[in-house]
């Protein structure tokens, strides 16, 4: 993450927006000896009804305030969709000159008992993706969603991953998207800065995506994964918020191929539920309350 997107995160994310809107999405000529495929910042200033001179100012970050109106108009003339457009309203905000601390994530006892009682994979992630807590069928899904993990590392870095999921550009276009909608305003957090650098070093396909400032709904959707045992998965998957984190569930249509597939893999994964510490605590006292191996990392 540079020191420009750092201190200036509303005019990044024009400049990147602009750069992917051509003159004839705009409805505008393209017109000769053009050296950029994406608007112009005048071409944009004059789609939205500004100065080019104001406009500027707001790439520059010399203007941090504009109105609710002249986002609008930028909103309708980058063809931001609901999310983007709201993403763009919060980067507009002012800043408090002192954001509290985020506290460091802990997975409660009763989401270890909920992941334990579930019969489908499940598992907690954090705001950078790092996998919190998970339980034993979502570990023997993929390896990746063991405690410690981070899911973006994975799909990113991790050739196994890549090989697992059927539409590997689709799944890695989202999550970078719903990362830099998780993070927010977190930018200088030390965990969000150490992941952010790690990954624009080691992954090409992580600079051009995050180049893009993508964001996207943390939500749940639908999946088709490769499983080197069982096969092809289709798969439904739900993200909840419990407490500031997020529980992800996968699970298939009743009575379907995938519903077998899964019965499989529960009875490989038969055995100690508790994959965050390695050991099934006895049952007379809950699993502890304090961290999951990985929390620290957040």
């Amino acid at each position: 993450m540079n020191r420009d997107e750092e201190t200036n995160r509303l005019g990044a994310y024009l400049r990147a927006r602009r750069d992917l809107v051509t003159p004839e999405q705009a409805g505008i000529p393209a017109g000769p000896h053009r050296r950029v495929a994406g608007l112009r910042r005048e071409e944009v200033a004059t789609l939205a009804g500004i100065s080019a001179d104001y406009y500027l100012r707001l790439e520059r970050g010399r203007d941090k305030n504009p109105s609710a109106q002249v986002l609008a108009a930028l909103a309708r003339v980058l063809q931001l969709d609901e999310v983007e457009h709201q993403y763009l309203l919060d980067l507009a905000k002012p800043s408090p000159r002192a954001r509290p601390r985020k506290r460091p994530e802990r997975v409660p006892a009763r989401l270890h008992h909920l992941l334990a009682a579930l019969a489908v994979p499940a598992f907690i992630e954090g705001r950078a993706f790092d996998v919190l807590a998970s339980n034993s069928l979502a570990v023997a899904l993929s390896p990746r969603l063991r405690p410690g993990e981070n899911r973006l590392r994975s799909l990113l870095l991790d050739p196994e991953e890549r090989e697992f999921h059927a539409d590997w550009d689709a799944a890695t276009a989202e999550f970078v998207g719903s990362f830099r909608k998780s993070i927010g305003e977190d930018t200088d957090d030390a965990r969000i800065v150490e992941l952010v650098g790690e990954l624009s070093l080691a992954s090409a396909r992580f600079r051009a995506l995050w180049a893009r400032h993508d964001v996207r709904r943390l939500e749940g959707g639908t999946t088709v994964v490769n499983h080197p045992v069982v096969g092809t998965l289709h798969l439904h998957r739900d993200k909840l918020p419990v407490g500031g984190l997020i529980l992800v569930v996968y699970y298939p249509d009743l009575d379907s191929d995938s519903a077998e597939k899964l019965q499989v893999l529960a009875s490989l994964a038969a055995g100690p539920k508790w994959t965050d510490s390695g050991v099934r605590p006895p049952a007379t006292s809950p699993p502890p309350a304090g961290p999951a191996p990985g929390a620290s990392r957040s």
